[in-house]
This record gives C-alpha cells, sequence and structure tokens, in this order.
C-alpha cells in the first residue's frame, strides 16, 4: 500500500488501463449460425478447443491438421424434423481438406455443398474454407442438400493464404482413379490408419512432407499410388535414396525402419516430389503410373512497380511521340528555311549568287562528220 501511495496517479491510471486491455481478449467469431434455410438452433451450441471433443477415436488426426475448435448444435424445423451439426474449424483450408480425405468412404455420393461433399444415406460431409461439417438429418428430403449449401456459404472464410488447398492433390492422376479414395496426410498417425506403402519413419514428417495417397484399379487388382513432397528438391533426393535403398535390402538391416509388404514397389523423384507405385503391378502399368506424375515448377519474379514519370510505360510512350513530333517539326523548319533563303537570293541578286550562267553553260562539243569535212 506504501508504493502505490508514492506512485503517481497517471501512472496507477495507466497500469489499470493497460490490465484491462490484457484481460480484452477477442473470443473466436461463431462458426454456426442461429437460423439457416429454415432450420432455427436448439438451444445453444457446444463449443470445445479439444479434438477428443470433436472425434474421441481420431483427436490425433484431428491435431495433425491443425485442429483448433469445434462446435456441435442441434437444429429444428416447424414440421419437426431434427439435424444434428459438427463443425471443427482448422487452421487453414489444407487441415479442413485432409481431415474430410479422412473421413470420406468410397461409398459415399459426390454432392455438391461447399468446396467438397459427400452423403451416405441421412448423413452429408462437406468442408468449406477452413471448416468440416457433418450433418446428421433424421429425414432427408429434397431441399436438404439446397439447405446445407446455404449454411455453407455463411461460414466464415479464412484470411490470406489460409483459405488455399494443397497443390499435391493435383498431382494424382485420374485415369482408373477409384472413386473417393484420394487422401492427404500430414501426419504419421493418420498415414499409419490408412494402410500406405511406407511406414512414417520413412517419410519424416518432421522434414515437413505431405502425402496424397490414391488407390487405382489395374490388371491384377488394386494398386496403391503415393506422391510425398517436400519443401525442396535437396530434402526429396536424401529421402529418395533412403527409400529406394531400403527396397533393395532383402531383408531389412538392423536399425533401418521396417519396410511394409506390399507386392511389387516402384519409385521415382521428380524435383521435390516422390512417386511411389505399389501393388499387382506390371513393369508397364508401373512405367505408366510414374510417368503420368511430372513435377513443373511454378516460378513467379515479383519486381517492384514504380509510379514515378522516369519508371511509368505510358510516360515513356508519350515522350518517344513528343520527340519524333519535334524531330520531324525541326526538318519541316530547316527545309522550308533552306527553300526560302534560296528563292530570296535569286530575287534579290538574279544570276549573281544561285543559278550564274556560267555555272548553268552545257559543256558541247562541235564534231563534224570526217567525211563531209573533206569535200
Amino acid at each position: 500500500m506504501s508504493i502505490l501511495r508514492s506512485l503517481p496517479i497517471s501512472l496507477l491510471i495507466a497500469w489499470v488501463c493497460i490490465g484491462a486491455g490484457a484481460a480484452e481478449v477477442p473470443a473466436p467469431a461463431t462458426v454456426l449460425p442461429a437460423e439457416f434455410g429454415g432450420w432455427q438452433i436448439s438451444g445453444t451450441a457446444t463449443k470445445s478447443a479439444d479434438p477428443a471433443a470433436a472425434d474421441p477415436a481420431n483427436a490425433a488426426v484431428l491435431k495433425e491438421y491443425g485442429f483448433e475448435r469445434f462446435e456441435k448444435a442441434d437444429y429444428t424445423r416447424e414440421d419437426g424434423r431434427k439435424l444434428a451439426i459438427k463443425a471443427a474449424v482448422f487452421d487453414d483450408a489444407s487441415g479442413a481438406y485432409g481431415a474430410f480425405t479422412y473421413y470420406q468412404t468410397p461409398v459415399m455420393l459426390d454432392e455438391k455443398i461447399g468446396a467438397l461433399a459427400g452423403s451416405l444415406t441421412n448423413r452429408v460431409l462437406f468442408f468449406q474454407g477452413n471448416v468440416l461439417v457433418d450433418a446428421l438429418f433424421d429425414k432427408v428430403n429434397a431441399m436438404s442438400a439446397a439447405e446445407l449449401r446455404e449454411l455453407a456459404g455463411m461460414l466464415p472464410k479464412p484470411v490470406g493464404t489460409a483459405g488455399k488447398l494443397p497443390s499435391l492433390r493435383n498431382y494424382l492422376p485420374t485415369r482408373e482413379y477409384q472413386k473417393n479414395t484420394a487422401k492427404y496426410i500430414l501426419g504419421p498417425t493418420a498415414l499409419g490408419r490408412i494402410g500406405a506403402p511406407l511406414p512414417a519413419s520413412m517419410v519424416n514428417f518432421t522434414s515437413g512432407a505431405e502425402v496424397a495417397l490414391a488407390r487405382y484399379s489395374v490388371t491384377a487388382g488394386d494398386a496403391t499410388l503415393m506422391l510425398i513432397e517436400y519443401p525442396t528438391p535437396q530434402i526429396a533426393i536424401e529421402r529418395f535414396k533412403q527409400i529406394d535403398g531400403a527396397h533393395q535390402l532383402a531383408p531389412p538391416q538392423p536399425g533401418t525402419a521396417p519396410i511394409v509388404d506390399v507386392g511389387p514397389f516402384f519409385d521415382k523423384r521428380t524435383g521435390p516430389i516422390i512417386v511411389i507405385a505399389a501393388g499387382p503391378l506390371s513393369q508397364g502399368e508401373a512405367r505408366a503410373m510414374l510417368g503420368s506424375v511430372t513435377y513443373e515448377a511454378d516460378i513467379t519474379w515479383n519486381e517492384n512497380t514504380y509510379l514515378s514519370k522516369r519508371d511509368n510505360l505510358a510516360n515513356l510512350l508519350f515522350n518517344v511521340i513528343v520527340l519524333c513530333a519535334i524531330v520531324i517539326g525541326l526538318a519541316l523548319v530547316a527545309g522550308v528555311g533552306f527553300g526560302g533563303v534560296r528563292i530570296l537570293m535569286k530575287r534579290l541578286f538574279p544570276g549573281r549568287v544561285f543559278d550564274r550562267p556560267e555555272e548553268t553553260e552545257i559543256i558541247s562539243l562541235h564534231l563534224e562528220d570526217g567525211a563531209s569535212g573533206g569535200r
């Protein structure tokens, strides 16, 4: 108390203001709206920052995808229908996309809701931006998809690059692709649960690896194509040497990571991407599958554009036109001046300056026929 009394009042006020400002932490925006498409929220939404509240069995997987928070709410309509919605928010759209592919199953029907969507009986799974939504209807009708599209448009949107989807998924070929088998993986737990050709220890997610995986139909059955992208080609080269070398060993050497027995195994590297084809593949099928993945570097050169007159292209073109006009004008003036002086001198001093007779005479040779001159 004695210390407080000795401090100036202005400093005490400043402390109080700083403490009040520090206490005012903005709460995260609500994900689920109070109403949409004729649905009204029943009670209040349940919120949690624990991934186990969203899915206890896959909490570690959600954490790998950048799980932030979770909301759950029940909705009702005047006709008595009910709807339960779960919404998981991730760091960016890549996390929401990856979680969507993790939960998506081949038997789901494709729906036009949000960025990607699938449905199975009365359950609809979709993601929009960095939000993954799981909707469970008690009864589905013809307007259910339209109602969820309205909900997708009301979800909060990620800012800046957080809304970009991973580019690695675009390298998966479409020929002989088995519907809804593409998976986007960001961590070892998810990789271990989907049956990948490589264990997580060989992929090494600590180096910033991303994995895209899909199933394909081949002559002898089903094959797996796995793409592993690293931040730089140098990292990919080192990992490729280890992966390729590990599959050359028979049996695996002590201390090396165990390799999953997936039948024939083919691999290659293109830029920062390692491509692995595994399964009952022939040499021709493997070459075709590996050859369908080619990395293309997208280089963007950013250079500052100045707005000064010196660096303005339009100003340069205008100055060029002005310079041409000046040169043409000088040429006209010089031509008129030269011709005018000549005409003036001829009038003032006719035959004395220009066109003098001695300078304009024609030299002529008076030649006569020799035969006629001799007569």
